[in-house]
């Protein structure tokens, strides 16, 4: 009984081994663009806490805590001012209040993957929305591994990235300044990638019309708010005829 259990108990193993290692290779390659971005921001944000005058430790630990790139930048300003915890908490809602529908469009995709849901959660960066929620999983491969596997491997990116320019930052002369390109070019990458896996490109269209108008009615600064919340509308009101064309089922 005891030779049968240790067997099974081998075969389990094994076989969690199998899944993980077939996840973590099905997710890497959708990762590595990210991982050029990230490592050029990463480490151009630990280079502004070095002269900002902060330890490593900081970008490192705000890395692994915050995972807020935009915040991030924005929390090296707080920090050298006055405390203002009200302040800080309306600047961080205003800056990631767009994770508030990315949270909403994925409640399907979370459903039933346990403990790993939390960490998903937390882990909801831009890049990784993209990922998880326009990627072709293939059927063999576990979807909630797969999913936490591109989360963690952004924020490894992420992490490293920022780390290694907080402790190097001083040794590192070079001008960093239009390295933010460097993200802009990866969505217009992942757009044009799930532009040719639709059958149907009315959302698509949706998409860039409703952010074009809001962009000339409220200005570059204030548009994403009110484009995220009119695309939301409209496509929730046009679900129904969407799925059809792109051939689901409607529940």
């Amino acid at each position: 009984m005891q030779s049968e259990s240790t067997v099974l108990q081998t075969d389990q193993t094994v076989t969690k081994s199998g899944i993980l290692k077939k996840a973590f290779r099905a997710a890497f390659p959708y990762t590595i663009p990210i991982f050029a971005g990230f490592w050029f921001l990463g480490i151009t944000y630990g280079i502004y806490m070095n002269v900002s005058g902060f330890s490593f430790l900081y970008p490192m630990l705000m890395s692994v805590t915050i995972f807020a790139g935009s915040m991030e930048f924005v929390t090296v300003n707080m920090l050298l001012g006055a405390f203002d915890p009200l302040q800080a908490f309306a600047m961080t809602l205003m800056i990631n209040a767009r994770h508030l529908f990315y949270g909403i469009s994925m409640l399907d995709k979370f459903r039933g993957m346990g403990w790993k849901k939390f960490y998903l959660i937390f882990g909801m960066c831009d890049e990784t929305f993209s990922i998880n929620y326009t990627a072709d999983i293939p059927e063999d491969v576990d979807r909630g591994w797969f999913m936490f596997f591109v989360t963690l491997l952004n924020h490894l990116y992420w992490f490293s990235g920022a780390t290694l320019g907080g402790i190097f930052g001083s040794l590192i002369n070079f001008s960093t300044e239009g390295l933010e390109f460097v993200m802009v070019a990866m969505f217009v990458v992942i757009f044009l990638e799930q532009w040719l896996k639709e059958k149907d490109h009315m959302s698509s269209f949706l998409g860039l019309g409703i952010s074009l108008v809001c962009l000339t009615a409220f200005g570059a600064d204030r548009f994403i708010i009110p484009a995220m919340l009119s695309i939301l509308a409209v496509l929730t009101l046009l679900r129904r005829t969407l799925e059809k064309k792109e051939g689901g089922i409607v529940r």
